[in-house]
């Protein structure tokens, strides 16, 4: 009898004994579930945003680089930076869902939701994140051509950019107020390289560029000839403001480009759009991300791209998310 309570008190023992093995292994497996499924959902919350730019030889092209960097980073959207057409073709890629961050000038981003110009119809699902630095209009030759103002390019070949580009609206309204037309120049539609390209192998005279300076594209053309900026007369840019208030008075300082003086024109906003529809938090993130990080922004422009200048100028609806970091930040336009 003793020794059959004895077995039993063993059986027992050993029975709650592998109740307790099971009851681990269940658990750590349950764990291992559980693990498992949180990893499952932050990969379902990894968003992916395209963000469109603009030619490789401007300034929206290296720029966008790194603010696809600083938001791949410090948010949860892996975002890519990608060549485009720049501003016009920019905001139709928002239009279509090609894009869900975009560059693109003030103007054209009016021009867009009002449906004037380039846009036959409202583009509806954009909104500002922020304005960022001044778009110079910056008019190219070289001094071998002979042109030193606006009035020479009569009857010359002039690159003005993509039909229905920002850049092409620029040199029509910039041509306007000097009485001329684009029949009055052979109008040619290159892209920033291929403009400069141009100036440097003859095929063309001159080039309308509108982006940062220093832009890439100019910058490899006074590596190896005398670049010309042509300046814009004091009464001219009046006039261009009055017409088209987007404008502002800009200088190109000497030296750039090795030029020896200062040169008078005018500028645009650059400015950063997104899809309507972003998440709010998502876009404050982001928002938060760039204005943070601005010592990761490698371009000369990063050094002009302040919190406190961000609602300048924009023209159009901002972001609730945006808007939320701005307030925070107590940002207002003036």
């Amino acid at each position: 009898m003793k020794m059959r309570r004895k077995n039993t008190y063993i059986m027992t023992a050993l029975f709650l004994i592998m109740s307790l093995l099971l009851a681990a292994c269940s658990g750590d497996k349950d764990k291992s579930s559980d693990e498992k499924g949180t990893k499952e959902v932050k990969e379902e919350k990894k968003q992916f945003l395209n963000l469109v730019t603009g030619g490789t030889g401007g300034t929206y092209y290296p720029l966008g680089g790194s603010f696809a960097e600083i938001i791949s980073s410090n948010t949860k959207a892996e975002t890519t930076a990608q060549s485009s057409g720049a501003s016009a073709e920019n905001m139709e890629a928002i239009k279509s869902g090609d894009a869900d961050l975009a560059f693109t000038q003030t103007d054209i981003a009016s021009y867009a939701t009002e449906g004037k110009l380039m846009f036959s119809k409202p583009i509806t699902n954009v909104k500002a994140i922020a304005s960022l630095y001044p778009e110079t209009i910056q008019i190219v030759t070289t001094a071998k051509s002979g042109i030193k103002s606006i009035a020479d390019l009569k009857g010359k070949s002039v690159s003005v950019g993509a039909p229905g580009s920002g850049t092409y609206a620029n040199a029509e309204q910039i041509l306007e107020v000097h009485g001329l037309t684009m029949k009055d120049i052979k109008a040619q539609n290159l892209s920033f390289d291929e403009s400069t390209g141009g100036i440097q192998d003859g095929t063309i005279d001159a080039a309308f560029i509108t982006a940062g300076t220093p832009t890439g594209a100019v910058e490899s053309l006074a590596a190896t000839s005398e670049v010309v900026i042509l300046p814009i007369a004091e009464d001219k840019i009046k006039a261009l403001i009055e017409k088209y208030p987007y404008y502002a008075e800009e200088v190109v300082p000497a030296n750039t480009y090795k030029i020896k003086q200062d040169v008078n024109t005018v500028a645009v906003q650059a400015m950063l759009v997104v899809r309507a529809d972003l998440d709010e938090q998502l876009v404050y993130d982001i928002t938060k991300a760039i204005y943070e990080h601005l010592d990761k922004v490698t371009h000369a422009k990063g050094k002009l791209i302040k919190v406190e200048n961000a609602l300048n100028g924009v023209g159009i609806d901002v972001h609730p998310g945006a808007q939320k970091y701005f307030d925070e930040k107590g940002v207002k336009a003036k």
